[in-house]
């Protein structure tokens, strides 16, 4: 028979997988079209709203999620995944109501520094596309697909890890220094550090050396079957995809990391990673003709990852004084709102370039 948190995650992936097939048209059989910023704002207003309802629920239900029916249940759970909330001995009602409070509060917390570092992707998303050569009308269609791959990859990607540093408690040594290194380079990166050469692609050398690939696109179609032999080939498209999720997993790699600063509990890191990435796929259509317009988010971003890796660094001092998670998300959202306030007051200054006269 299937525990509690098995039947919980079932039943948020059915849901998820529902909203997307909602979104991509597969439901109303709409075709690959090119998303409008209408379009675009309701879609990511949904997934911002439905993000926001899944806090409210984790603060009134969230002991559905490890299925906590008794004290003896929830201070095993609480022991697990965290050891620094205080239960009131003999109220489990009441003790139940802080755990899921501190449950909600991690949540928020972590989908929020995972939709922040989450808008960085965006820019290698513009790289991909225009690196191959996308028609615009296919933007949507990959990008579900493509993040409905990496939300696979980042199940395994944090459960392993939270296998990890439940059993060795130094690993978030190692997170940490990893997070302060990524977001001192990421300060110093320069644009033509981020180009994408297309045929020198590990993802693409890969796919090519194992799989079948037709040369030339086929409207609308990952996969496609030759007349002449009946062999399968998968399309340009269907690399597309994988690059994505490929992208995705490189990104995971510092965004996971900085959200087990926040939390330990593997569910509620995945959920805050499941409404993250979802509503960047919509985000991306939103802003991506705005997003150079926020010259120091990238500046903001830097200084995030740094600030979560010297926390992971410190995490026992912090225990010790008592640093709570609401300290961490005030200064995410200073961090955050300073880069975006000074983008609008500091606008970058534009070079204008003469072009000399040539006489033949």
């Amino acid at each position: 028979m299937l525990d509690s948190e098995t039947l919980f995650f079932l039943g948020f992936a059915a849901f998820v997988l529902f909203v997307m097939a909602l979104d991509l048209g597969m439901l109303t059989r709409q075709k690959s079209h090119v998303v409008s910023f209408k379009e675009a704002g309701i879609w990511s207003a949904i997934w911002v709203a439905l993000s926001i309802a899944f806090y409210f629920f984790i603060q009134n239900y969230g002991y559905l999620i490890h299925g906590i029916d008794s004290m003896a249940r929830l201070e095993a759970v609480r022991d697990l995944y965290a050891p620094q909330v205080d239960l009131i001995t003999g109220n489990f009602e009441a003790s139940r109501v802080l755990f899921q409070k501190n449950m909600a509060l991690e949540y928020i917390t972590g989908y929020l520094v995972e939709y922040s570092l989450s808008a960085d992707n965006i820019f290698v998303f513009i790289m991909i596309f225009a690196s191959f050569g996308v028609r615009e009308r296919f933007y949507k269609k990959i990008l579900v697909w493509g993040i409905l791959g990496a939300i696979i990859l980042r199940f395994i990607f944090i459960f392993v890890g939270s296998a990890l540093l439940q059993r060795f408690d130094w690993i978030i040594y190692i997170f940490g220094a990893f997070l302060v290194y990524t977001g001192i380079s990421l300060f110093f990166q320069k644009e033509e550090d981020e180009k994408i050469e297309p045929k020198n692609h590990p993802v693409v050398k890969i796919t090519a050396r194992y799989l079948n690939v037709y040369r030339r696109n086929v409207i609308d179609h990952f996969f496609v079957r030759r007349k002449t032999d009946g062999k399968l080939f998968v399309t340009p498209l269907f690399i597309v995809v994988v690059v994505v999720a490929f992208t995705d997993l490189v990104f995971a790699v510092d965004s996971i990391p900085a959200i087990f600063s926040i939390t330990k509990d593997p569910y509620i890191v995945f959920f805050s990673n499941v409404f993250a990435i979802m509503g960047l796929r919509s985000m991306f259509f939103f802003l991506s003709s705005i997003m150079s317009q926020f010259r120091f988010l990238k500046v903001g971003l830097a200084v995030l990852l740094t600030f979560i890796g010297a926390k992971m660094l410190a995490h026992s001092y912090l225990e010790q004084i008592g640093f709570e998670t609401v300290y961490s998300l005030y200064i995410i959202l200073t961090i955050l709102g300073v880069s975006i306030v000074a983008s609008w007051l500091i606008p970058e200054k534009k070079t204008v370039e003469k072009d000399e006269e040539v006489r033949v």
